[in-house]
Formats: structure tokens, sequence, C-alpha cells
């Protein structure tokens, strides 16, 4: 069941604004990093800087996983280029993420990601290193057990069915959207065991806001600008949480909220009120923002490929009216091969930032200490040395018997890898799993033949348009009963 339709390279979308054509036709003198130490044997970084102060940031915005592809075209998996102000490496293909995510020499920091998130998501997991880092993360993956997540899952599953449920007084609606509100609520009821209510809109503006501001290009607080509506987000953020911490110091919940207030590491460690706000704020943002992103990439494919629609359907509908459990979950194996596609497809997080503590080397070439460090899952994921037709959306390539993922433990990276790796990639593929069950169970969802899906690659990415959709219910939608 291997589809025809490509997506296409970079060299053959078509670019209607002077802009794009402007972006890709610009040819920048290449240049040398730095220079390796004399006696090193070591390559120099080559690459180039694109345009005074911005570099290549609108290229990178613009074209997102296109314009990766198109750097390691050109410069091979070790390069640099400017953007945001600053000169930054780019590993890209398996063997160059490899050295990078598992970082055996500790060359490698998350300084990367704090030059564009630490204002937002200040000591959020994901900011911290080493030692602190694995003492934050053990104490975490008490929330991450399999109890906790069969406990979250009891909780999304009504959320999530009478979310779905609603969405049929729209026939054509926005999808990333509807699902962007839907996987918050979620994050309300699961993390914090609140109801959506009427700050719902509020948070989630702030939560989008936060995100948003990571890449923006004036990266001072100029009102109506993107960075200082980061700064009022985050501000908003670290209100909401601390107004509601002291309830669940207090009791001892089922929620991801009262699991941090009460996680405790192997020799008694446990969180301070400021690091469970940390937490929260950055967990809130990662949960629903990539499993909103997932959703709608497979929500997408599903819709242009009605044959993967009608085989997922038919295995939702298999496991009856009742709430899916985890076990229920497991059985959805048609959608497991989709969503990993899609993941494969549109990576959740286009870039891994890092940056270098100390001079090191990356398959012969010499990056010094002090230098900004870009991951790129895109290359892994589209490169022809791993994936048959890397450009076809092909889900059978990860069933058994096949097994494309495996060709490198780095070919397919969309949560990231080594100590970093996502803590909460379970959760998040039983939550996509458990939207997609539902809206499968409702309804049918069709796009026009020649709809291209189009991503913004401002921060993580959101379909321009929203990904709108046609919606027709299903017999089976028209049932809105379910054991509690």
């Amino acid at each position: 069941m291997v589809s025809r339709e490509r997506v296409p390279p970079l060299t053959s979308i078509p670019l209607p604004r002077a802009l794009d054509r402007r972006l890709l036709k610009q040819r920048w003198p290449v240049r040398e990093l730095a220079s390796p130490p004399p006696g090193s044997g070591l390559a120099p970084v080559l690459g180039d800087a694109g345009a005074p102060v911005v570099g290549h940031s609108l290229e990178s915005m613009r074209f997102g996983y296109e314009f990766a592809i198109h750097r390691f075209e050109t410069y091979g998996p070790v390069s640099w280029m400017g953007a945001f102000g600053q000169k930054i490496a780019v590993l890209g293909g398996p063997e160059a993420t490899q050295i990078g995510l598992q970082n055996k020499d500790k060359a490698f920091s998350q300084e990367g990601w704090k030059f564009f998130i630490e204002r937002f998501f200040h000591r959020g997991l994901m900011l911290l290193d080493f030692e602190e880092h694995l003492l934050h993360r053990r104490i975490m993956q008490e929330a991450f057990t399999r109890d906790r997540l069969a406990g979250y899952a009891r909780q999304f599953g009504p959320v999530l069915r009478d979310g779905v449920a609603a969405w049929g007084a729209q026939s054509r609606p926005r999808l990333y959207w509807a699902l962007k509100r839907l996987t918050l609520d979620v994050a309300t009821r699961v993390f914090m065991d609140m109801p959506p209510d009427r700050d719902a809109a509020k948070i989630n503006r702030a939560f989008v806001d936060s995100v948003r501001a990571a890449t923006a290009l004036v990266r001072f607080p100029v009102p109506g600008g993107r960075w200082a509506a980061g700064l009022h987000g985050r501000k908003l953020l670290e209100r909401y949480f601390a107004e509601n911490l002291p309830a669940k110091r207090r009791a001892n919940g089922v929620d991801l909220f009262s699991a941090l207030c009460h996680a405790t590491g192997d020799d008694g460690e446990q969180f301070s009120d400021e690091d469970v706000i940390n937490h929260m704020i950055f967990l809130m943002m990662a949960a629903h923002d990539t499993t909103t992103i997932t959703s709608t990439a497979v929500a997408y494919h599903l819709a242009k490929h009605p044959e993967w629609q009608e085989r997922a359907r038919e295995e939702s509908l298999a496991l009856g009216d009742d709430l899916p459990d985890l076990a229920a979950l497991d059985q959805l194996t048609t959608l497991d091969l989709v969503m990993k596609e899609a993941l494969r497809l549109t990576a959740p997080v286009p870039s891994l930032p890092r940056k270098a503590v100390k001079d090191v080397e990356v398959l012969g070439h010499y990056i010094p200490a002090g230098t900004m460090v870009s991951i790129s899952p895109s290359t892994n994921h589209f490169s022809p040395e791993h994936w048959t037709d890397p450009h076809a959306f092909d889900p059978e390539r990860f069933a058994e018997g096949r097994r494309e993922d495996k060709s490198h433990r780095f070919a397919w990276m969309p949560f990231g890898g080594g100590a970093h790796k996502c803590i909460g990639l379970h959760f998040g593929t039983y939550e996509v799993k458990a939207v997609l069950h539902e809206m499968l169970r409702a309804y049918r969802w069709t796009v026009p033949a020649n709809y291209r899906l189009r991503w913004d690659y401002v921060s993580l990415p959101v379909p321009v348009d929203g990904l709108p959709v046609r919606l027709t219910a299903t017999r089976r939608g028209s049932q809105n009963k379910y054991e509690k």
C-alpha cells in the first residue's frame, strides 16, 4: 500500500513569491567555521553565514525540513550556517546525530536550547544538563510509569470522546486548531485534574506565544512583538500554576501536577515549588504542542489516503464502544504504522539545539568550544541510504519484515535520543492513538485530491491554513454513550 504521492524536494516546490525565489537562488561565500588546531589532522567545518544578522533564519522558517535536506546535500553531515545572529554547526545524518545525542564525552550541553527558550521555559527538564538532568529525570520518571499512564488514559478518554463528538456541529473545521484546543483540554484534565474552564483560551494563547517567541528575530520586549508576547505568556503561566500548587501539595491526586508534587527520588529527593512550576510549564507545552502536531499529521495522511483510513477504522470499530484502555490502544496496529510514518515525514521538533562546551571532533571535523549546534532529524528521516523511496508515504516500511527504522539507531528519531530522549513519548503515543481512535469512530474526513498541507516552521510546525477538512459523521459517531 505504497502511495505514489511524494513529499517534493525543495527544488520542486512552487515559488510564487519573489522572496522565495531570492532565498533559494542567493549564493553566499563558503567559509570555515574555525581553523582546526595545527597537527590535529581534523578538517574544518564548511558552510556560509547567509544574510547579515538574520543569516539563514528566513529560509529555515519558510522551508523547514526541505531546507535542512538542501544544506545536507550541499555541505554534507557536518556544516555551519548563520542564523539568529549566531554561527550554528549543523549535524545531519544518523552517524553525526549519534555522536551529538549520545554525547559520550559530555561535549554538548543544553545551552543551545537555552538560547531559544530559556526565558519562556526556564529550567524545564529539557534545559537541564548532565547530573542535574539525570536527578530530575529519575524523580520525574515516577510520573510516567505504566500504572500512571493507565490512570491518565482513564482521565483523557472521556475528554477526547466528548470533545471529538462536539465537532459534529462543524462540517468543515480547521482541524489543527480543533485538535490543539482538545489536547489542551486533555492536558488541563490529566496534568491538573481540572475541567476546561474560561481560562483555557487564555492559557492556550500563553503557550502559543511562549513557543513562537523562541525564534523571534528581534529578541527584545518590543511592544507588539513576539518576544514581548512570550514574556507575558510566561508570567501568566507562572501565576496560574503557583495559585494551584498549594492544593496539589496537600492532596495526593492522580494527575501529573500532583505526581510531581509528591515524586521522590531514590534518596528521598523531592522537587521544590519552583521546580514543580517550571516542569509543569514545560511539560504542558511539550505534551499538547507535539501531540497536536502529530495528530494533525496523522489525520492529514489518513485524509489523503482513504484506504489507510478505512483500514484503521476497522480496527477501531472492532474495539467496541467502551473507552479504550492501554491494552486496547496497543491493538491499533494500523494507527501505529501511520503515526510512525507521519512522524518521519513531519518531525514535531525539527531541530535539537546544543552547545559545544569544549572542543570536539565530529566525523573528523573540528567544532570549537562555545559553538551553537543544531541536530537535524529531518535529514535522517529522508536519507535514501536508510529509507526506500524516502519521499513516499509508505507506512508499511515500519511493519515487521521491513522495519526500515532499524537500518540505523538514529535513522528514525522523532523523540530525540540519548539521555534527553522524550520522557513523555509513551504518554504522547497513547494520546495520539486515542484521539485518532475517537475520530475514526465518529467521522470520515477528506481533503481535495490536489490539496497538499504546507507547514509553517516559525517555531514548531503549524499548518499554514490550519488543515481544513470535510467531516462526515459515521453511524457509530452518533452514539456518544460510554462507560465511565
